[in-house]
């Protein structure tokens, strides 16, 4: 009998930054070639992610609530899903 083992790549953390209890990370998710950004507040429990194109995954890193409004995310809800 033989198995499989699935050697796909798992998601890779690029960044991470913590500041007054808001954890950013940015990742990059290599099977699907996607990079996001997950903004965690541990005082409110909230959480949402933003999808970074690679020509500006820096930028939304450094500025995710901008990017958040700019979509139109509510990031003062428990959580948000990734926006496109």
């Amino acid at each position: 009998m033989t198995s499989t083992i699935d050697f796909a790549p798992m998601a890779r953390e690029l960044a991470h930054r913590i500041s007054d209890e808001v954890e950013v990370t940015l990742t990059w998710h290599p099977v699907s070639g996607e990079l996001t950004v997950s903004v965690s507040d541990r005082r409110t429990g909230g959480y949402f992610e933003v999808a970074a194109a690679p020509d500006n995954a820096l930028d939304v890193f450094e500025h995710p609530y901008a990017y958040a409004a700019f979509r139109g995310l509510r990031y003062e809800d428990a959580f948000v899903p990734a926006a496109a």
